[in-house]
């Protein structure tokens, strides 16, 4: 977050300093409002270009077999233009190289999930998905069984748009 703040006041004087140079170049002829207007856009530019491409940058750098299953998009009334355009404010990511079966209930998968936010830490969690059923539960919350079966678990069915059943069964 330090180092977006930093870039958004890099962003600013460069603006500014385009505009002093406008300046300078047609002797003196750009109103005295321009700077202080081209550094408040270039900051506010900043901002949501910064909004809108986070989703696209951690993506993208998301290790190979992790793949994102669900990106829930916002519109906020601080920022109208996000009823026009939402943007991803958070995702979630499967580690389909961590996903584990058992032999004993081949209908029950266990892996690794990733809950990515804009402005928190990431966090991770071990489900447990039952490919029959259509629903999964924190491992946390899940007991297993003599034959490794989850038994009195949390659990609920995948948000319409979540594909994590399709990545974790297929």
């Amino acid at each position: 977050m330090f180092l977006e703040l930093i870039a958004a006041i890099a962003a600013a004087f460069a603006a500014a300093g385009i505009v002093l140079g406008l300046n300078l170049v047609t002797g003196g002829r750009l109103p005295r409002w321009a700077m202080p207007v081209a550094a408040g856009a270039a900051l506010l530019g900043y901002a949501v270009w910064s909004e809108y491409s986070w989703f696209d940058r951690i993506a993208s750098d998301l290790p190979e077999g992790v793949e994102v299953t669900f990106a829930n998009h916002a519109a906020v009334i601080w920022k109208p233009w996000t009823f026009v355009a939402p943007f991803v404010d958070r995702f979630v990511a499967l580690d389909t190289a961590s996903i584990r079966t058992n032999a004993q209930v081949p209908h029950q998968r266990v892996a690794d999930m990733y809950f990515y936010g804009r402005w928190t830490r990431r966090q991770g969690i071990e489900v447990v998905i039952d490919c029959r059923e259509g629903v999964m539960a924190p491992l946390p919350s899940a007991e297993l069984d003599d034959s490794g079966a989850a038994v009195r678990a949390a659990w609920s069915r995948p948000l319409p748009g979540d594909t994590t059943l399709e990545h974790a069964c297929a």
